[in-house]
């Protein structure tokens, strides 16, 4: 598989699974609204969620900063990191992004931002540290590819859908230990009803497993588009696959991480065996590096 092959395929399978997103929410709405008969449960769950989306597009980069404990840095203070930065965004025609450092040994990084104009990337001192300058390069690329291709946002999205799925199936469970809004009616009303509230109480148990589960599938294939973009804007993607080596070899956790952001980083914060890797929202570094590897520029 060509490297432009493999982008446009992973572009199309990431809009395919945020499609099911929207209809398993949708459908999760429609059964639990029935279920009560208040069709308001949906109602306020779209309009949660469109708060909740409008909030985190404007607050979730300095929210994100404040968590990890992040601080900016300026050309004069690093201006070799400042130029390897400049000379890539040159090269992919985007703005310049903000630079931040958190101060930790383990080596990582991340970019966050509601847009190209308004872009961050985030090194720990730890990988500025133990990489080379051409490793380096490629983990920029890699963050510069995630702003380019705008997965930030696409992030924020699916988050707020996978926090609408939980909210419906919280709803639920509240509802149903006091009594919930149910009307009697007609016997056959009443049977209808009563089959819906036993769908929406499957959707309460699997929904927000399901939910849980795409989410981890967007991510990963985010990860694997990033890796091809930075492949595509250095020409060289035996850098990133060295630079992922050296944080695959790297056994030391990441302490201004949380479960909240560690989505975020071009590897996961979390150190863990291979039960931790199946649930964790990054790919395998060995299947990134040899899918590096394996591409034909």
């Amino acid at each position: 598989m060509t490297l432009y092959s493999r982008q446009s395929s992973n572009i199309r399978r990431t809009w395919l699974l945020i499609g099911l997103f929207l209809v398993l929410v949708i459908g999760i709405g429609y059964v639990f609204a029935q279920a009560y008969g208040d069709s308001r449960i949906l109602y306020f769950a779209v309009g949660f969620s469109i708060f909740s989306s409008f909030f985190s597009y404007w607050f979730s980069d300095k929210i994100v900063l404040t968590m990890s404990q992040a601080k900016e840095v300026s050309h004069e203070n690093a201006k070799e990191l400042y130029h390897l930065v400049e000379n890539l965004c040159i090269a992919a025609g985007l703005p310049m992004p903000k630079i931040y450092v958190i101060a930790d040994s383990a080596p990582n990084a991340f970019a966050t931002g509601r847009n190209p104009q308004h872009a961050v990337i985030v090194f720990t001192t730890g990988i500025l540290e133990k990489l080379e300058k051409v490793e380096l390069e490629g983990v920029v690329a890699h963050e510069l590819s995630h702003i380019g291709n705008r997965d930030i946002l696409l992030s924020t999205i699916v988050t707020v859908l996978v926090g609408v799925v939980v909210l419906l199936a919280d709803w639920f469970r509240h509802w149903s230990f006091w009594g919930g809004n149910r009307k009697s009616s007609d016997s056959e009303n009443s049977q209808i009803q009563l089959i819906f509230t036993i769908v929406a109480i499957a959707f309460s148990l699997l929904a927000p497993l399901f939910a849980y589960l795409m989410q981890l599938a967007i991510s990963r294939k985010r990860e694997y588009l990033a890796d091809t973009s930075a492949a595509l804007l250095t020409r060289y993607p035996e850098g990133l696959a060295r630079a992922l080596e050296k944080l695959t070899a790297d056994t030391e956790p990441l302490e201004a991480a949380n479960r909240a952001t560690a989505h975020l980083y071009i590897v996961s914060p979390f150190k863990g065996g291979k039960m931790k890797e199946m649930f964790s929202t990054h790919p395998p570094l060995e299947k990134r590096i040899k899918a590096l590897r394996d591409l034909k520029i």
